[in-house]
């Protein structure tokens, strides 16, 4: 082994967390709360500006390519360079400080955005948009497994997912609703910039990061729980050697999950540029449908996947990643089908089907990640196996503005591309989970008789 890396250690529960008293669920769950309305800045920001797309794109002169930089990569340039090191910081202080501090600046830099003149400059602002949400997941994800005992917790990352479905559903309905409001309000000029409609609207979007981060602070910090043998937070070189140790398990659920990422993530942003050149809808009408049919078909999917792992897990221990198999599979028909329907509410139906499933998987995913993972790496774990999500999300977005600019040569073929990308990714996804049914199951079992002997 390398100097300085620890040998891989088993996840053991060291005797102080083993006797340690879970918080209270008063504690518990008002943090769960605050995180959610955290979880629903991020999302609500993100789909208001994806409403707001083809609007920016006029104003600013953009072309497809360029507009898929804004909604893909913009947000993951400083990830890639920032997101381990801040996960990091999950792992070493009190992770309701890290993301309180995340919050705030997602929030400023979001209003900041809207005095953008220019490509540059809205792309930069996008970029810290994202290097500020790097550290929310990873320390949203740790906490919860601090706040709340093993039986508990898938139950609590599906309320977590209200955070993802409050701030989609509400950015997509409010964001429809205030770009319409907005494209009659008159250009104004301040300072020697040129304010339009919806740069007003990315001010709004981002005042409240400061309020939510003051409630932040006053969650308490829940006691780490479930360390490995060395018991101390691990360097990233330590934590990418741990992982590869147990390549069998983590890599499919990576895997599996950048191929659905691609697919499913890279595609949101263009559903509302896609019913506009596709079937003539407006940014209201998309709000109003949209906004339903996410905000019902999330609800119906973070409810699905929490029972149904639920009952698989009382006849299997690796339901988990078997419950993410099958919800993957089920999601692939209906995302291929969705840009071929005749009319833009059918399209949104199959849509809905698609998201339902797609919500269902997060549960037994991210679940799964944290059964797995001693709490001293959970946190950069964490970050890398949602860098796969995120990153390969934004690549999404961006593949499909260029295949619709390159291959396609036109905007109106923007859904021949949404139908290729998914014919090609969904099926692989599907089948890169299922090659860790078994090595994850084996590891579940480890672990269970691990915990026993120290019972």
């Amino acid at each position: 082994m390398g100097a300085g890396i620890p040998e891989p250690q088993p996840f053991t529960s060291d005797t102080t967390s083993s006797s340690q008293a879970w918080p209270s669920s008063a504690a518990a769950y008002y943090g769960l709360a605050v995180i959610i309305l955290a979880t629903m800045l991020n999302f609500f920001d993100a789909q208001v500006f994806g409403i707001m797309g083809q609007r920016i794109k006029v104003d600013l002169h953009l072309t497809d390519e360029q507009l898929g930089f804004l909604i893909g990569p913009a947000n993951i340039v400083f990830y890639v360079l920032v997101g381990i090191p801040m996960a990091r910081l999950v792992d070493i202080y009190p992770r309701k400080i890290v993301l309180a501090c995340g919050i705030a600046i997602i929030g400023g830099i979001t209003a900041l955005g809207g005095l953008a003149q220019s490509f540059r400059q809205l792309f930069s602002s996008r970029m810290l948009v994202g290097a500020g949400g790097s550290a929310h997941a990873p320390g949203a994800y740790s906490m919860l497994s601090d706040y709340f005992p093993p039986e508990r917790l898938p139950r609590a990352i599906g309320f977590l997912q209200l955070g993802f479905i409050g701030g989609n559903s509400l950015g997509i309905y409010l964001g429809g609703l205030l770009v319409s409001l907005a494209a009659a309000w008159p250009v104004s000029h301040w300072m020697g910039l040129t304010i339009r409609g919806w740069q007003w609207v990315l001010m709004m979007v981002g005042a409240p990061g400061l309020l939510i981060s003051l409630l932040l602070l006053l969650a308490k910090e829940p006691a780490r729980r479930g360390t490995a043998a060395h018991g101390k937070p691990l360097p990233v070189k330590a934590v990418v050697h741990e992982i590869w140790a147990r390549r069998a398990v983590y890599l499919p659920l990576f895997i599996g999950l950048a191929f659905s990422a691609t697919q499913a993530i890279g595609v949101q942003p263009w559903v509302a540029p896609f019913l506009i050149r596709t079937y003539g809808w407006n940014e209201a009408q998309i709000g109003q449908w949209l906004g339903l049919v996410f905000l019902v078909s999330s609800l119906i999917g973070v409810a699905l996947g929490t029972l149904f792992v639920e009952w698989l897990s009382k006849r299997y221990n690796d339901a988990h990643v078997r419950a993410s198999t099958i919800l993957f599979a089920a999601a692939a028909p209906f995302s291929i089908i969705m840009p071929l329907m005749p009319s833009g509410k059918l399209a949104l139906l199959c849509q809905g089907v698609a998201l339902a499933c797609g919500m269902a998987s997060a549960v037994p995913q991210n679940s799964a990640i944290q059964r797995i993972t001693p709490n001293e790496m959970r946190g950069q774990v964490t970050a890398i196996y949602l860098f796969m999500f995120i990153v390969f999300g934004a690549l999404g977005s961006q593949l499909i503005g260029t295949i619709t600019q390159r291959v396609f040569r036109s905007d109106a073929k923007l859904w021949e591309t949404m139908v290729l990308t998914a014919s090609v990714l969904m099926p692989l996804a599907a089948f890169a989970i299922s090659r860790g049914i078994r090595p994850y199951g084996r590891e579940v079992e480890r672990l269970e008789a691990l915990e026993a002997g120290k019972a």
